[in-house]
Order: C-alpha cells, then sequence, then structure tokens
C-alpha cells in the first residue's frame, strides 16, 4: 500500500511510540508485508528466522523487534510488538469508513456502465465503462473494476484477508490495506469471493472467466485468459499464469505457482507449484496420465488377489 503523503522515518516511529535509527527525514512511501515490499516500504519482522530475509529484502525501513546492524541506506524501528505496531500503522493510514449509502460519493463509475438494484460500492471503488454489475453484488473500498467487465449476482469483491495469529489465548486479526483489481474483458460469477491484498493486490488478468462459488484468496494474481469452473478455492498468495484452466471444485494451497497453459481436472488438489503445458489430475496433483494410469491399476487389484490366491492353492 502506498502512503500518501510519505511520511518520515520520525513521523512513523512516533505514532506507534517507537524509539528508530536512521536519519529523522528517511521518507517512507509504502507499507508492504515481506513478500510484497519494494523500495521506500516499511515491512515488519518478529522473529529471529525472518530477520535476514527482511533486513536484506527490497523494504527501506524495517519495523523490528530487537536491536540489530542497520544496514546501509535503511532504517529501522525497533518496537516490542511489530505485528501490533504494524498493524496500528495500517488503521491509522488506511482506516474503516463507515458507509452512508449504496453507492459512495469518492466512487468512480463509467460512461455506460449499469449497476443492478441493490449492488453497493464502497469508498474509493473504480469501474471502468461498459460494465453490468447484476444484484446485490458487493464492492468494497478500494477495489478496481476495469471495462467490459461482468459480474454476477451476490458476489463479494475486496473482502478482508484471511491472515490470524495465534497469541496468549486470542486470535489477532492482521488488519487487511490492500486491493482487488478486477482488469478489462473479466467475467465473474454469482456468490464468488475475492479478498483483498493484505498490503498489495489481488488481481484477475484480462478476459479471465469465471463461473460460480469460486474463492480467491488475498494476494492471488491470476493471468489473462484463465477459466475457472465452479467451486474452485485458491489460496493466497498464488500465482496462476496465462490461460490456465482448472475443472470444477479444484483446492490450490497457498504459495504456489501454476505455470501457464496448464489444464487441471476436476476434484484435483494442488499442494506445490506446477509447471505450465501439461493436464494434472488428483489430490495430491500430478500428471493425469500418471493418475489414470494408477486408478487403473487399482481397479484391476481384486483380479490380481484373485490369481495369486489361486496360485497359492
Amino acid at each position: 500500500m502506498k502512503i500518501e503523503p510519505a511520511q518520515t522515518l520520525k513521523e512513523l516511529a512516533n505514532l506507534i511510540n517507537a524509539p528508530f535509527e536512521g536519519d529523522p527525514d528517511f521518507l517512507v512511501t509504502g507499507l508492504n508485508e515481506i513478500h510484497m515490499v519494494e523500495p521506500g516500504d516499511i515491512t515488519f519482522v518478529d522473529h529471529p528466522k525472518y530477520y535476514s530475509k527482511a533486513l536484506n529484502s527490497a523494504a527501506t525501513t524495517i519495523l523490528i523487534n530487537k536491536k540489530v546492524d542497520k544496514p546501509e541506506g535503511k532504517a529501522l524501528i525497533v518496537s516490542d510488538d511489530p505485528f501490533l505496531d504494524f498493524n496500528k500503522l495500517i488503521k491509522h493510514f488506511r482506516p474503516f469508513v463507515h458507509a452512508t449509502q449504496n453507492i459512495s460519493p469518492s466512487a468512480e463509475i463509467g460512461q455506460g456502465t449499469v449497476l443492478q438494484p441493490g449492488v453497493f460500492v464502497g469508498n474509493h471503488v473504480k469501474i471502468g465503462k461498459h460494465c453490468i454489475i447484476h444484484p446485490n453484488v458487493c464492492l468494497y473500498d478500494h477495489s478496481v473494476i476495469g471495462d467490459n467487465v461482468i459480474i454476477h449476482a451476490n458476489t463479494v469483491i475486496g473482502a478482508d484477508a484471511f491472515y490470524f495469529q495465534k497469541r496468549d489465548g486470542k486470535t489477532v486479526k492482521f488488519n487487511s490495506c490492500g486491493r482487488v483489481i478486477i482488469h478489462d474483458n473479466v467475467e465473474i460469477g454469482a456468490c464468488c469471493t475475492i479478498d483483498k491484498g493484505v498490503t498489495g493486490d489481488t488481481e484477475i488478468g484480462e478476459s479471465s472467466k469465471l463461473d460460480n462459488h469460486i474463492q480467491i484468496g488475498h494476494d492471488t494474481v491470476i493471468g489473462k485468459f484463465c477459466l475457472f469452473a465452479a467451486h474452485c478455492a485458491i489460496a493466497g498468495v498464488t500465482r496462476i499464469e496465462d490461460d490456465v484452466v482448472m475443472w470444477g471444485s479444484v483446492i490450490v494451497n497457498k504459495d504456489v505457482v501454476i505455470g501457464k497453459k496448464a489444464v487441471i481436472y476436476a476434484n484435483s488438489a494442488v499442494s506445490k507449484s506446477i509447471p505450465g503445458n501439461k493436464v494434472y489430475y488428483g489430490a495430491p496433483v500430478q500428471e493425469a496420465k500418471i493418475t489414470l494410469r494408477e486408478m487403473a491399476m487399482v481397479r484391476r487389484l481384486p483380479e490380481l488377489f484373485e490369481k495369486l490366491k489361486n496360485r497359492e492353492e
């Protein structure tokens, strides 16, 4: 998420009442999780296992729970609880603003776009030209919809990421401040749910088509010309490249990459990254020809056991 206007290191540290190391006027221009960071961002780290990753990342300001040597060209803010303090910064720069009407006055709606009865359009939503948004669709704050997009009834775009920490007998929510971006010529079926990024963007690429009852997790990026049948569920921070086809009820784990032009048959489960230009099936998924061969062999097991029994007799 971009911080507008940019803040100085001292200003950020003062917001959470924490000491800092670096030039007080060092500028911070964004606020992002470690896997989304770019120069100018602040990120957080609260476990020694990830200190090195955070300190050597593209982020130029690190919110950390231990005094360490400051990397050249970067700044540090030392916090007793970086997770909670990062949450405080999110709430400060992207506070919840309650709606006062179905279509927010701050929303931008393109020429020729049709909003059917019951549509909710939140604050700072942008909708392109010649879209059709069907009844009871809910577009949360800061969502971005391209041109010629069709969204069917009861779909929710931009709900919070499913991101929690278990601590001291409580479940603590990580506040989401990212967006959903739907590119041009996308069609999304009824009763789908597409979660916003935690600090970055969840994206649906140009001309991709989603059937009904599909869940897309936070920070997932889907390429162009993809086709997903009903009941697919895709976890967060997943990368699906162009021209991927998923048949019904495919489950995809978090943090995986599905290569270009992969085809995944129904009821499969993708637990790790898979290359493109192949056909897959199974749980866990593997090339369909292997799974089908194994299934054929399993069907022959009674016959083989009977033959073995007869030989022993």
